[in-house]
């Protein structure tokens, strides 16, 4: 399978996966949400996903996807809006550099399984950011 075929598979869950993520970042209007550096409910949640989104920044590239640092700016967002400082900042960032650093010890080429983690991960991905919504935005 050629790597056009494989990205042209894969790009209507880029799309919604980029998408779910910015409906994510709403989640800083939301009442209810943590206090500045306090615990939200969904925490664990979000730790998974910038774990995901760490493990797509590095799949992504090494399987040639030519996004530069989309993932990495998702990343980024994300922390902006949920956790500017403090401990739950250090979480996420913490997930993101596992994500990422998981991956780079394990490929340094793509591979078929490389292709198969980066759908799995879209999934989940997209999966966890419409859970989160769904129970915390009004």
């Amino acid at each position: 399978m050629s790597a056009v075929h494989i990205v042209g598979r894969l790009y209507p869950m880029l799309k919604r996966l980029v998408t779910i993520t910015a409906v994510l970042l709403c989640l800083g209007a939301v009442p209810g949400r943590a206090a500045e550096g306090g615990p939200a409910p969904y925490d664990a949640d979000l730790q998974r996903l910038a774990e995901i989104l760490g493990a797509l920044q590095y799949l992504r590239a090494v399987c040639g996807s030519n996004e530069g640092q989309k993932w990495r700016n998702e990343m980024q967002a994300l922390i902006d809006a949920e956790a500017p400082s403090g401990d739950r900042r250090r979480k996420i960032v913490t997930s993101y550099n596992r994500g990422y650093r998981g991956f780079e010890q394990t490929y340094r080429t793509c591979t078929p399984a490389a292709d198969i983690a980066i759908r799995r991960y879209l999934d989940e991905g997209a999966k966890i950011a419409r859970e989160i919504t769904a129970r915390y935005a009004n």
